[in-house]
C-alpha cells in the first residue's frame, strides 16, 4: 500500500548560539526552523513518503522562509495558509531559543511563541473533510492542542474526522509543562484515545483503574519512570483493554547519563505483545526532535511493514541517529544506515 501522510501542527524559528554557548554570553544565534509535527513531516519525506504538513504562519518573510525549508526537502506545504493581519492580527511566527547542553549541562529552551498565526487563525473556515480525505495517515501530537482553544477545537475535530474517513491515526502525547498543566493535558489527550490507532508513549492520559469509578486512581499513579518489562505490558494492556481501537503502542524511554551521553531503548505493544528494543548509547550533537525522529522512524517501520522488533529497534535507531544531526528533524535519506544502526553495525559505508 503506498501511503500518503499528513500532520498538524505549528512550525517555529528556532535560535541557537553557536558552540554550545550559553545565550546570556552569545552574541550571535544560528537560525533554523522546526516543530514536533514538522520534524515528523520532514523525516518522512526525506526517507520517501509522500508527506503534507498543515499550518497557518504569516504571509511575511518569516512565514514563507519556514515553508520554503520544508518545500526544500520534499514536504507538500500546497495547504499551508499563509495568513493576513486581518486573520491573525499579531502577524507573527513563533519561535523558541534552544540553549544546548554540553557535558554535565543540560540544553535548556525557551519559548516565545504566544499569539503565533496559529493560534489566532479561525478554524471554523477549514472544511476538514476536503483537507484529510486523500491521505491514509493523521499524525498528531499533544502540543498544538495546548497553543490555543482554536487549536484545541482543530486537533479534536481532525482526529474524529480522520476516524470517520478511515484514516490510520497515530498520536503523541508529547505534554509540554509550559504550555498547559498536568491534568489539562490528561484531560484533553484522553478525548483523543477512542479515536488513535498507534499511541506514542503513555501520558498524559486518565487510565483509570475502574472507568466507572475515577476516584480509585490511575493505573499509572505512582509508578516509577523506568519500568520493567512486566509493568510495561501491564500498562499497554490496560490502555488496549478499554480502548479496542488502539492497534499500537509505543513508548521510548531515555537514560540520560550526561548533558553529552544518552542512552535509548523502548518498548513496543502489537497484537497480543510486548517488545524490548535493544539499548543504544551515544554522544549527542543535537537533542531537539530525539522523540519526533522516534515517532516518524516508528511510523517508516509500520508503513514499510516491518516486523515487530524491527519496528521499534528501526525506531529507536531514528532517533538515536537523530542526536548525531543539527536542528530540530532527522533530516536524512539514508535508510541503509539506520537499519545498519538497528543491527549495530557501525562500520564505515564505502
Amino acid at each position: 500500500m503506498q501511503h500518503k501522510f499528513i500532520t498538524i501542527g505549528e512550525i517555529m524559528l528556532r535560535l541557537t548560539p553557536p558552540n554550545y554557548e550559553k545565550i546570556r554570553m552569545t552574541h550571535t544565534f544560528e537560525a533554523s526552523y522546526g516543530g514536533a509535527e514538522a520534524n515528523i513531516a520532514l523525516a518522512l519525506a526525506n526517507l520517501g513518503v509522500d508527506s503534507t504538513f498543515f499550518t497557518v504562519v504569516p504571509n511575511n518573510s518569516l512565514g514563507k522562509s519556514a515553508i520554503r525549508m520544508l518545500r526544500s526537502n520534499d514536504v507538500h506545504c500546497g495547504s499551508v495558509i499563509l495568513s493576513s493581519p486581518e486573520e491573525t492580527p499579531t502577524h507573527r511566527l513563533g519561535s523558541y531559543y534552544l540553549e544546548a547542553g554540553y557535558g554535565i549541562r543540560p540544553s535548556k529552551v525557551i519559548y516565545d511563541r504566544k499569539h503565533s498565526a496559529i493560534t489566532e487563525y479561525d478554524f471554523s473556515k477549514i472544511d476538514l473533510k476536503k483537507l484529510l480525505s486523500e491521505y491514509t495517515w493523521l499524525h498528531l501530537s499533544g502540543i498544538t492542542p495546548a497553543l490555543a482553544p482554536n487549536c484545541k477545537n482543530l486537533i479534536l475535530d481532525a482526529i474524529k474526522m480522520a476516524s470517520e474517513l478511515g484514516i490510520t491515526v497515530s498520536f503523541d502525547g508529547n505534554f509540554r509543562s509550559t504550555l498547559w498543566s498536568w491534568e489539562e493535558a490528561r484531560d484533553f489527550c484522553t478525548q483523543c484515545l477512542p479515536y488513535i490507532d498507534v499511541l506514542i508513549g503513555i501520558e498524559p492520559y486518565h487510565l483509570y483503574k475502574d472507568p466507572q469509578n475515577p476516584q480509585k486512581g490511575d493505573v499509572k499513579d505512582g509508578v516509577p519512570l523506568y519500568l520493567s518489562y512486566e509493568q510495561e505490558e501491564e500498562i499497554f494492556s490496560q490502555f488496549v483493554a478499554q480502548y479496542p481501537n488502539i492497534k499500537m503502542i509505543a513508548r521510548h524511554v531515555r537514560y540520560a547519563h550526561s548533558g553529552s551521553e544518552n542512552s535509548l531503548k523502548a518498548y513496543l505493544w502489537y497484537e497480543g505483545k510486548t517488545y524490548e528494543s535493544k539499548m543504544f548509547t551515544f554522544n549527542i550533537l543535537d537533542r531537539v526532535g530525539g522523540g519526533d525522529a522516534f515517532a516518524s522512524g516508528l511510523i517508516y517501520a509500520i508503513m514499510h511493514e516491518y516486523r515487530p522488533m524491527d519496528m521499534i529497534n528501526f525506531a529507536v535507531a531514528s532517533s538515536a541517529i537523530k542526536h548525531t544531526i543539527r536542528g530540530d528533524a532527522n533530516i536524512t535519506d539514508d535508510v541503509e544506515a539506520i537499519r545498519n544502526l538497528m543491527n549495530m553495525n557501525y562500520d564505515i559505508k564505502r
